[in-house]
């Protein structure tokens, strides 16, 4: 086993067993599978290569999952040279409503998560324009094609001093 998971799995024990012992106070006979199982099912599940990246950890992408859920993403604009304003930040019901749409057409939690997801705006941001689709294709031109352009460019700009 990596020592990272090691010591992930010793971190994870320490802090739920800490909370628990503050919490609850030793375990009983009862209670111990409380405080030795949680920590293990995500530290044995959590450990395996995750399906999407293949250099990650079931782990990682949990917690990125769960990052973007809570935090959101900041969308880069222009390269990065113009910070997102809050109002181009994809919105609580932009994040959530695709993984809580059995929750919304519940009769009993359906209000309560709507009211949460807060209103349901698909409009752009004021001052956004209309989506672009761009439809970019790479070319791979050769030798050949780069002289042809550059003699083009060449023969016209001789046009024009001349």
């Amino acid at each position: 086993m990596p020592r990272r998971i090691l010591v992930l799995g010793l971190a994870l024990y320490v802090a739920w067993d800490g909370i628990l012992l503050l919490v609850f106070g030793l375990p009983s006979k009862f209670t111990a599978t409380a405080y030795l199982l949680p920590p293990g099912l995500i530290v044995t599940y959590g450990a395996q290569p995750s399906r999407r990246a293949s250099r990650r950890i079931t782990l990682t992408s949990w917690t990125l999952t769960a990052r973007y859920l809570v935090v959101g993403h900041r969308p880069v604009i222009c390269g990065g040279r113009r910070a997102a304003t809050r109002a181009e930040w994809i919105g609580r019901r932009g994040r959530w409503a695709p993984r809580l749409t059995l929750l919304t057409e519940s009769s009993v939690l359906g209000p309560a998560v709507e009211r949460w997801l807060g209103p349901d705006t698909d409009t752009a941001p004021a001052g956004a324009g209309s989506a672009l689709r761009l439809g970019a294709r790479p070319r791979l031109y050769g030798p050949d094609a780069v002289v042809r352009a550059h003699g083009r460019k060449a023969r016209r700009t001789r046009g024009i001093a001349a």
